[in-house]
């Protein structure tokens, strides 16, 4: 700490010193001929370019200085000598740091190593920076300082940079899947007066002019649905929630989700809508269905195949393949003594007998799926807004998406009997009555064209095609508790 004190003191001695001879260390804008990738492309000898980065390497020469110019696109190199730019700007180079950023225009010329390299004639500081970057090879070595310094993670990390660029056209592509199959992009609030659409705990809040408490979003859903009410057959929305629930390697408290509702189809041809998008995206990103995920040190440590066609599995025969044929014969007792005992899974002695064998679904299966699994037909009180099975009413029309270990995405045959919504609804809530959403209800009373419909969280479909192992790793700024 000390010794960086000292540099950023040196540093503050060096701005002083540039606006001492006139020079402005925080410039104005500067007219470039493009990114630097753009201006290694454009490259042809004798041209005039105009570039302008951050200084990444400074190889004094005595009189004269290369530099290393650097973007997020690339780099390029940069020469300097008295004879083109003057003796008295040559001396400014010594007030120079990396980290500082330049403007230059210049005459385009090979070295005799054939490097692409910019003849300086003009230059101008852009941006004198007070503190120096990480080490160029070894970035930062504090993982959480990676999270909560993310622009010099994304200066020093290329790996990390990478990963944020594929985040970045996972949801361009994404959109542009869903517009050409003529899906419309819609938003819905955030702010909400009853936080629905999912079982969640939400953040609070008050909106005072109204003096009215409201809830931030935890899922777009019955909005949606709202839509489909009002006519529109197709809609999507790539969308913002917040969940007031514990941080782990999977889950953050805010958090990016697709979801997509499509009149008149099922929860079947929602499965392949998402088979074919997840695939597209892989392609696309990745150039490959092969996704290799890989160690720090850069080793195969998984390697997830997407070739279609994705296995599809009922839910009760995949809980049978791992509990036992008879799990389903037992009693709750027999169960609970089966799951904590042979099958080694912890049950606290509250959860209903549904959720025991949800726990051993969880832990014996879902953990343990790597490729795509297609998991069909849970029971309904697993998915209170989903349409129930016509040959089995204890079940209902759904898919869970599993890859790699998590939950990828589910989607539905939506429900649209009203008086069905609403005992679900009531059987959900229990005693709280009022977390009932009556306005969606009174919609759907008005009439809701059969339909399918999913949601795929962006974070964890991210980490998939990334091979990141943490949903912090590919959100740019994930929620951290303050530096104390």
């Amino acid at each position: 700490m000390e010794e960086e004190n000292e540099l950023v003191a040196l540093r503050r001695e060096k701005l002083d010193k540039l606006r001492a001879r006139g020079v402005e260390p925080f410039g104005v804008a500067f007219e470039t001929s493009g990114d630097i990738a753009e201006i290694r492309s454009r490259f042809r000898e004798g041209d005039t370019l105009r570039a302008a980065g951050r200084i990444t390497a400074h190889r004094d020469m005595g009189k004269s200085h290369f530099l290393d110019l650097r973007d997020a696109t690339g780099r390029i190199q940069i020469y300097i000598h008295p004879k083109e730019v003057g003796a008295e700007l040559i001396d400014l180079f010594s007030l120079l740091d990396l980290g500082d950023f330049v403007g230059v225009e210049g005459t385009c010329f090979l070295t005799k190593t054939s490097e692409p390299t910019l003849k300086v004639r003009k230059f101008q500081v852009l941006a004198k920076a007070l503190r120096p970057l990480p080490e160029k090879w070894h970035g930062l070595q504090d993982v959480e300082a990676r999270y909560r310094q993310r622009y010099l993670d994304l200066l020093t990390n290329e790996r990390s940079r990478k990963n944020f660029e594929k985040r970045i056209a996972i949801v361009r592509e994404t959109r542009r899947f869903f517009e050409e199959r003529g899906f419309l992009e819609v938003e819905t609030p955030i702010l909400q007066t009853i936080a629905g659409g999912a079982a969640a705990e939400p953040f609070s809040t008050h909106h005072k002019a109204l003096g009215l408490d409201l809830y931030l979003r935890i899922a777009p859903e019955l909005y949606l649905k709202r839509l489909l009410i009002g006519g529109f057959n197709k809609v999507f929305e790539i969308n913002r929630n917040f969940r007031n629930e514990g941080v782990s390697r999977k889950h953050n408290p805010e958090f990016t989700m697709l979801e997509a509702y499509w009149a008149y189809a099922d929860f079947e041809k929602m499965a392949n809508l998402v088979e074919e998008l997840i695939c597209h995206l892989a392609q696309v990103v990745c150039g490959s269905l092969q996704i290799e995920h890989r160690d720090v040190d850069g080793k195969i440590t998984r390697t997830i195949n997407l070739k279609r066609p994705w296995r599809r599995a009922r839910y009760h025969n995949l809980v049978r393949e791992a509990a036992g044929k008879d799990w389903f014969e037992l009693t709750s007792v027999q169960r609970r003594e089966r799951a904590t005992g042979k099958l080694g899974v912890e049950i606290s002695p509250q959860l209903a007998d549904f959720e025991v064998t949800q726990h051993v679904f969880e832990k014996l299966i879902e953990e343990e799926a790597i490729d795509p699994l297609f998991v069909t037909h849970c029971p309904k009180e697993l998915v209170p807004l989903a349409k129930q099975n016509r040959e089995d009413n204890s079940l209902v029309d759904v898919f869970e998406l599993l890859i790699n270990g998590v939950e990828i995405a589910p989607g539905y045959t939506e429900l649209n009997d009203p008086l069905a919504q609403r005992q679900r609804l009531y059987e959900q809530a229990g005693e709280e009555t009022q977390k009932i959403d009556e306005e969606f209800l009174l919609a759907l009373e008005h009439g809701m064209p059969p339909a399918g419909g999913f949601g795929i969280g962006i974070d964890r479909l991210s980490m998939l095609l990334t091979g990141a192992e943490s949903i912090r790793d590919v959100i740019l700024f994930p929620l951290l508790k303050p530096k104390k």
